[in-house]
């Protein structure tokens, strides 16, 4: 039995690509982690499931938004990359509230928290718990 919805998870990103991709325009250039947006290449799913030990089975593969499903010892989780920063805001304006995401320049990552943590330091993301906004580390008991 898997510890995350991957159905749901998967029609949630199927429709997000439909409602994402007419907005991509001349800022379409991807970037990575902690570099200049105008000098840097892109993160792609690839190279951030690699970072975590994880070869992707590509769930979604479009111009706009690349989704890619991984299954690590820490534990199931999504990882997306988006064609500009704009379009990752309005995928996540989108998402439920409920789900926590790892969010870094252009890519998110989604699935149960505690998998979210394992992973938080490898990808260098800030947790997004709620409302979409960075939230600490919780503390037991949250």
């Amino acid at each position: 039995m898997t510890t995350f919805p991957r159905l749901a998870a998967f029609a949630l990103l199927a429709g997000l690509v439909a409602g994402c991709s007419q907005y991509v325009g001349k800022d379409s250039d991807y970037v990575a982690a902690g570099a200049n947006p105008q000098n840097a290449a892109p993160l792609t799913v690839e190279q951030l499931g690699a970072k975590v030990g994880c070869k992707p089975k590509m769930q979604v593969d479009a111009k706009d938004l690349r989704t890619g499903y991984c299954k690590t010892s820490d534990g199931e989780f999504f990882v997306n990359t988006f064609a500009t920063e704009k379009l990752k805001d309005e995928w996540m304006d989108r998402a439920p509230e409920y789900n926590p995401h790892l969010v870094g320049p252009r890519w998110t990552v989604l699935g149960p928290l505690k998998v979210l943590e394992a992973v938080k330091e490898r990808l260098n993301g800030d947790l997004h718990l709620m409302d979409h906004r960075v939230s600490p580390t919780p503390k037991s008991g949250y």
